[in-house]
This record gives structure tokens, sequence and C-alpha cells, in this order.
């Protein structure tokens, strides 16, 4: 595990450095045209995972807002929250079976709203990581179109 973390944080700089050593030494042949492609290239790449990435996070958000994830707490253990059918926290009111699961259900209906908001939240969230980075990756993509032509 720490050698994959070691990997991945010494690979892009050593690539990084390969690429500009092999820029100065073909400068001859356009040693800066190749930074720029190079360069285009990784702003294209990097705006694509993103926009894959909010894409896949929205389709998980909008999964968790039409099937919320289950409330996992069963009866008998919220039931067993209740010693005796008192309330802990009021005066000691003694609270029927019927009162009991009606306070269950309830909270079980709280969880899953508690989860769609969630998961609205996390659609808006996940906008974000489309809407920002397109028009970046649009507007770079058709910089290369260009450089290409030339």
């Amino acid at each position: 595990m720490f050698v994959f973390g070691i990997l991945s944080t010494f690979l892009p700089i050593i690539i990084v450095i390969f690429v500009i050593v092999y820029a100065v030494k073909n400068k001859e042949m356009g040693g800066e045209a190749v930074i720029r492609h190079l360069y285009t290239y990784l702003v294209l790449f990097a705006t694509l995972m993103m926009v894959i990435g909010g894409g896949i996070s929205i389709f998980m958000a909008a999964a968790d807002l039409v099937s919320p994830p289950g409330y996992y707490q069963n009866y008998e253990d919220f039931k067993h929250g209740y010693p005796d059918g008192k309330v802990p926290t009021e005066d000691s009111q003694k609270l029927s079976e019927d009162e009991i699961r009606e306070r269950y259900d309830q909270m079980v209906k709280d969880e899953k709203n508690r989860a769609r908001e969630n998961a609205k939240n996390q659609l808006i969230k996940s906008l974000g990581f489309i809407v920002i980075p397109l028009p970046i990756f649009l507007y770079f993509n058709n910089m290369r179109k260009r450089q290409s032509d030339i």
C-alpha cells in the first residue's frame, strides 16, 4: 500500500521531467509546441475525468433518491431503547406497544426523508462536476483541433 502511495505521488513528477527533457533536447523540432500540446491534452484529460466522475456521482445520487438506503435498526432493537415501555427522557411515562411502534415507524420515515434530502444535495453538488469543467473541456478541444489544422 505504501509503495502505491509513493508511486502515485512520484510518477506524475517523473513523467513531467521526461517530457521537459524531451522538449529541451528537441528544441529545434519545436519543443514549445510539444509542451503546448502536452498541456492541452493534460487539461482535456483532467476535465474529462471530472465530467465522468460527476456523471457517475449523479447516477449514484439519483439511485439514492429513487430508492433510499434502508433503515437498519429493527423494531426489537428500537423497543429495547424503551425498557418496560417507559420513555427515558420523559417522567417515566408508560408507552403502549402501539405508541412504540408508531414512534418506530415515524423514525423510519424520517430516516428515509433524510436520505432523500442527502441524495438531492449530492445531486446538486455532482452537477457542478459537469457544468464547470465541460465548457473548459470544449474550449480546449476546439483549441486542440485548431492546433492540429495548422
